[in-house]
């Protein structure tokens, strides 16, 4: 089955991740070729790449620009009839609204793999619902119950992300180093959140409650995520100045944009991302169970679809004295981090194991295209 994946390509995130792991993990489900088709290069093309992965160049598109859009869709037409491709998924509602037309009119079926969670109001939202797919694939529960607002007529299937475990060799030889490297003390406790820089994320109820804990010794703080857009930029700058005024700054380390998170992630112990808005699925939250960390989310979104008592600790959004009293008795307790972390592993194999969930891709998309060749 070969299958073209349409996509931006100028930032990077959870659906770039999601992309990247159906590169790297290609072997583990051989009746899948996958090809990328992106507007941009950037670090997603660049990591595609490394792995061997089938790019194919749009073009630069700008929807102010209303040519580039049409050059893209030029170059898409000669694409589709170069190539034989079995399907292609649109990975978003820019991609949907963009691109979808030139597939239907092709007549290959068209998946749409909802990674966020539409209202149906946002002017490139009404834009995509004009172009149905044949199926759409939800990458969980909280996703799959908006995708109606976009398709209520469009059948709908769950699909949890394929996410590996890394293999970054000793744990314990990377804590050393990782540590070293950022001169952040052995002994420490490290709290780590790896995400995008938007406000939603929660970054800024992290440093409020750990304002609560400047009086806890041996704890440190690592936000890791980078500007990628303007208003990020104004955002790390608000959050660099809140920990000032907590009196938490020499605590607090902004390690920007970075390509080595397992190791980041072996050399903490707990992590935490106290979201404020919902999470459409949360791949973070999965690699921080794999590296053996608790991990602190709120009962939001589709991070309490992961998280459990069996591997983490749920808290209410915006509630900064109940997270500060959860991170407070983690930080002070050294047993009870060691029964979550044992957890993490287990339940993240249980819900993202790549084998497990590339297989149930393949299977969701013959049916697709077993279909459409009857139809």
């Amino acid at each position: 089955m070969k299958i073209l994946h349409i996509y931006s390509g100028n930032l990077f995130g959870g659906i770039e991740t999601l992309l990247v792991t159906l590169a790297k993990e290609q072997s583990l489900c051989m009746q899948m070729q996958h090809h990328f088709a992106l507007c941009f290069e950037g670090r997603l093309a660049h990591e595609l790449r490394s792995f061997g992965a089938k790019i194919h160049s749009l073009g630069k598109v700008r929807i102010s620009h209303p040519w580039t859009m049409w050059q893209a869709r030029l170059q898409l037409q000669q694409l589709l009839k170069q190539e034989r491709f079995d399907l292609v998924i649109c990975h978003s509602c820019w991609s949907q609204a963009i691109f979808g037309s030139v597939v239907r009119a092709k007549c290959i079926p068209l998946i749409f793999w909802c990674h966020d969670v539409p209202n149906g109001k946002h002017p490139l939202e009404q834009w995509a619902k004009k172009i149905p797919p044949n199926l759409v694939i939800a990458n969980s529960l909280y996703t799959q119950a908006a995708v109606s607002n976009l398709y209520p007529q469009i059948d709908s299937k769950i699909l949890l992300c394929p996410v590996a475990c890394p293999d970054i060799g000793k744990d314990a030889s990377i804590r050393q180093d990782v540590r070293a490297e950022l001169n952040t003390p052995d002994d420490a406790i490290v709290l780590i959140q790896v995400s995008r820089l938007e406000r939603w994320k929660g970054q800024s109820f992290l440093l409020s409650a750990l304002g609560n804990l400047r009086d806890i010794p041996g704890w440190i703080c690592w936000l890791v995520g980078g500007i990628q857009r303007s208003h990020e930029a104004e955002y790390l700058q608000e959050l660099k100045i809140q920990a000032q005024q907590l009196g938490i700054e020499d605590r607090v380390l902004f390690l920007g944009q970075r390509t080595d998170v397992p190791r980041l992630l072996a050399a903490a112990d707990i992590h935490c991302q106290p979201n404020t808005g919902g999470e459409p699925f949360g791949i973070a939250f999965v690699e921080a169970l794999y590296a053996g960390l608790p991990v602190v989310t709120t009962t939001i979104g589709a991070g309490m679809e992961i998280v459990d008592d069996s591997c983490g600790r749920l808290v209410a959004p915006n509630d900064i004295n109940a997270l500060s009293d959860v991170l407070n008795f983690l930080i002070l307790n050294p047993s009870e981090r060691a029964t979550l972390a044992a957890g993490g592993k287990p339940r993240a194999e249980y819900l993202c194991n790549p084998a497990q969930q590339l297989t149930r891709l393949y299977n969701l998309l013959s049916e697709v295209v077993e279909y459409e060749a009857v139809a």
